[in-house]
């Protein structure tokens, strides 16, 4: 029977796309000088966080000296400190850095997956890439049950999570909604089962988003805070 941690393990072990092994890999090799003496994961990174969560974090893919060195997400870049701490701050996590895995960092109500399990060259996966790696986004959100909100961080994410709904037999309005920060989107079933979360949308915690200004710690502490409202108030 497929656990959690045995499809990590098989996230963790996927070579289906040539060029973002081969760009992994050359990373992990390579290394920047201030981490020359870590062991790099290089390897595709799994979701981490709460599995009964009820908010669902979406990025784009592992950063290439952050995710790709310590194998966990949003881990050891500054991407990941600007998101951790907005987590901490909206009490989703126990510690507002996240340094590598092993650290004590917990997250409570919240998990995290991306787009694509491999860091893309220039920060840009191929469509074709994205499709391949779909099979293990729609694998870990099956064991996701309890996720009441969806928040894409960025353009990518948002599109991925509407593949995804989409793959399952929903039917996203045409045109597609496009990507907004503070955007939302409530999706319904057309035939009876369970509510469909609400998609949030945020630019994503770049280092080009957030040292331009373009996402500050308040514009993600507001997202966050309808994140964990509509979570509230869809379970109540």
């Amino acid at each position: 029977m497929r656990t959690l941690p045995s499809l990590h393990r098989d996230i963790a072990s996927c070579s289906a796309c040539p060029r973002l092994v081969a760009w992994r890999e050359l990373v992990a090799r390579e290394k920047v000088a201030r981490f020359r003496h870590q062991d790099y994961w290089g390897k595709p990174v799994p979701g981490f966080g709460d599995a009964n969560a009820r908010i669902l974090v979406v990025g784009l893919a592992p950063g290439a000296h952050g995710a790709n060195r310590t194998g966990r997400m949003f881990t050891g870049d500054r991407s990941g400190d600007f998101l951790f701490a907005a987590l901490h701050r909206a009490g989703l996590a126990n510690r507002p850095t996240s340094e590598a895995r092993g650290d004590g960092l917990t997250l409570r109500d919240v998990y995290i997956v991306s787009a694509i399990r491999c860091v893309p060259p220039d920060n840009a996966p191929l469509p074709g890439e994205i499709a391949s790696c779909s099979r293990f986004f729609d694998a870990e959100v099956a064991f996701l049950h309890r996720v009441r909100v969806v928040l894409a961080l960025g353009a990518i994410a948002w599109r991925a999570y509407l593949d995804h709904v989409e793959r399952g037999g929903v039917r996203v309005p045409r045109p597609r909604p496009a990507f907004a920060h503070g955007g939302r989107l409530g999706l319904e079933r057309e035939a009876p089962g369970p509510p469909l979360p609400v998609l949030l949308a945020s630019y994503h915690v770049s280092q080009q988003n957030t040292q331009t200004g373009r996402l500050t710690p308040a514009m993600l502490d507001q997202v966050l805070a309808e994140a964990t409202g509509r979570a509230a108030a869809a379970s109540a």
